[in-house]
């Protein structure tokens, strides 16, 4: 041996790799694929790129030379499977000169890294494209430099999908329309532009479809950022919007200080009663809306804003010669000294919220006046009950699902209060079924059984219509309200009517119980401790499918307590009731049910809630 082996260098290691790699190719490929999915897949495997940038740049390509995208690819497979006696020099000559445009990264490389990572951090449907020019400077496509995490458009392609390929393959109808020309005049000028709205028609494959875009532009390094918006899109979120402060009894505002610019929503001038025609009323006019006697709190909250505060006030106003209680909400955008130049904020009516708080108070006072007299003491209580929980006399139909609720009150009159129910549509459109117990007897646990069905009647409107979120919150609202109720107990269930899924939890209460075809079960019940016993609990959730026909009961434990009697020896005779009434087969099984049960503890109140799952079938409609 002449001495040791010198060592390969790596390049020349690779390229005699590739080329015994060609060769194998060479005699194992099938002739029948196509020439530009080969040439993709190899340009792609040589280079370490994806498979759509190699796609971009064979397309780019054949359209810098005039030809068909097919042919050149086909010789692109042929230089890179030919076969030579040259053996890798020649394959190495070959990659450098048909590789080239990939292998060199764009001079922008940082710009587009930093230009994605700002967009990752802001919400909304924004791309950055860099023009991609002819030797004579002429603009002749776009690239895509960045995008949005958050866009996915028409045929359902996200932005990490759509970076590095041209415009002209991924939205072809905007070449040469009235956006392509913005861009043009916004490189050219440094000005911003908005097109829109305007009628664009997608051609993907995947996703045919027109819409209406409105699109603004503006200059951002070497190239342009487009921020867009569907109208589609927008209209169904103003209509969410509209709807919320519909069901909500509420409105936003907003005030700019440095324009001057006052703009509200619709739900603000129905809250004003006041004509949106009209304009917004001047800020010196709402003041002197203001009872007087609520003034102070007025200037104790602007001063609490001034140190940079947010505002939550509930206050009285006069308006069309009626009082109502309004709750502000409002924040400010502050500069850099701290001082506030846009205020925005939210106002519901909360009228009848505090007058029925009102009520609730003076309802109370007679009671401890009244105290001695049995009578008297007993006719107040009734009418607290029918202020804060009125019971329908008949069954009440929400979406898909027909709703019964019966309410026992306790024979001694000092013992009422507690129980309560709810059953509304939420926001969302589903429905909020609960059941709940307030710990205690009296006019105190009537005001916390009151304060729990509000509020949770307003979250399903405005926040949540998730029972464990909704038991969430009620469990801190309880633990810190100081209503002198320690704790208490209910159900929350969220119901979806098109596809009969409940959705339940449970805060130390007795589970609901299901029938269907004349046989009854208690559904397992998920964990969750009583409401008000500890700041931050949890709660999980179950779910059950309720089918067309199936009814569900929900019911507080005075139906099935008795002092000589086990639970389970309580219940048996509200299940043989539900299985009774489901064999007889009755025209009106949750009417019937709530007329047919037992009778409860005569020293607790009882209330139950039965929910029935309309059929769709007209036979099936009676409940």
């Amino acid at each position: 041996m002449d001495g040791p082996e010198q060592p390969m260098e790596p390049s020349q290691n690779y390229f005699d790799r590739l080329a015994d790699l060609d060769a194998r190719l060479g005699r194992v490929r099938g002739d029948h694929a196509p020439a530009l999915e080969r040439a993709a897949g190899i340009l792609a495997g040589r280079t370490s790129c994806r498979i759509a940038e190699a796609h971009a740049y064979l397309r780019g390509l054949a359209a810098d030379q005039g030809r068909d995208v097919s042919e050149l690819a086909a010789e692109v497979v042929a230089a890179l499977e030919g076969r030579s006696e040259e053996g890798p020099e020649r394959l190495r000559a070959t990659v450098a000169s048909a590789l080239r445009p990939l292998r060199q990264p764009p001079q922008t490389g940082d710009w587009a890294r930093i230009a994605q990572q700002v967009l990752d951090g802001v919400a909304g449907n924004h791309t950055v494209l860099m023009p991609v020019r002819a030797e004579d400077g002429r603009i002749e496509d776009y690239l895509f430099m960045a995008v949005g995490p958050e866009l996915v458009d028409i045929s359902g392609r996200r932005g990490s999908e759509i970076v590095g390929l041209r415009l002209s393959e991924v939205y072809p109808t905007l070449v040469g329309g009235p956006v392509w020309d913005a861009w043009e005049r916004c490189l050219a000028d440094g000005m911003p532009r908005q097109v829109g709205p305007i009628p664009y028609v997608s051609v993907a494959a995947r996703a045919p479809a027109e819409m209406t875009i409105s699109v603004q532009i503006r200059p951002v390094g070497p190239g342009v950022i487009n921020s867009w918006v569907r109208h589609d899109v927008q209209s169904r979120l103003e209509e969410r919007s509209a709807q919320t402060e519909r069901l909500g009894n509420l409105g936003w505002g907003e005030w700019d200080l440095v324009t001057g610019e006052v703009d509200w929503s619709p739900g603000l001038y129905r809250v004003y009663e006041r004509d949106p025609a009209s304009g917004p009323l001047p800020r010196d006019v709402l003041d002197t809306l203001t009872v007087e006697e609520d003034m102070p709190l007025r200037a104790q909250a602007a001063e609490d804003f001034s140190r940079g505060k947010t505002i939550d006030l509930t206050y009285r106003v006069r308006i069309g010669g009626r009082v109502k209680h309004l709750r502000m909400v409002a924040d400010a955008v502050r500069d850099a000294e701290g001082r506030p130049a846009k205020i925005f904020g939210v106002i519901q009516d909360v009228t009848a919220r505090e007058t029925t708080r009102a009520k609730l108070s003076r309802i109370e006072q007679e009671l401890r006046e009244h105290q001695r007299n049995l009578e008297a003491e007993h006719r107040l209580a009734v009418t607290l009950q029918q202020i804060v929980l009125p019971i329908p006399t008949e069954p009440i139909d929400l979406p898909r699902l027909r709703v019964a609720v019966r309410y026992l009150p306790a024979v001694q009159a000092e013992r009422v209060g507690g129980d309560w129910y709810h059953a509304a549509q939420a926001g969302d459109g589903s429905v909020v079924l609960a059941i709940g117990d307030v710990a205690g007897h009296g006019v105190r646990a009537a005001a916390c059984m009151a304060q729990l069905r509000h509020a949770l009647a307003a979250l399903a409107v405005t926040t949540t219509s998730e029972p464990a979120e909704l038991l969430g919150h009620l469990n801190r609202l309880l633990y810190m309200g100081g209503t002198g109720t320690s704790t208490a107990t209910a159900v929350v269930a969220r119901y979806l009517p098109e596809t009969g899924e409940l959705r339940w939890a449970q805060a130390g209460h007795p589970p609901p119980l299901h029938s269907r075809g004349g046989h009854t079960i208690e559904l397992d019940r998920p964990d969750g401790s009583v409401l008000g016993a500890v700041p931050a609990a949890a709660y999980g959730t179950a779910a059950v499918t309720i089918a067309p026909g199936d009814l569900l009961l929900l019911y507080t434990d005075g139906m099935v307590e008795r002092r000589d009697k086990t639970l389970r020896e309580g219940l048996a005779p509200v299940i043989e009731t539900l299985d009774r009434t489901f064999t007889r087969r009755s025209r009106h099984p949750v009417a019937d049910v709530i007329a047919q049960l037992p009778d409860a503890n005569p020293e607790d109140d009882t209330c139950v809630l039965a929910a029935r799952r309309l059929p769709l079938s007209p036979e099936g409609a009676n409940g």
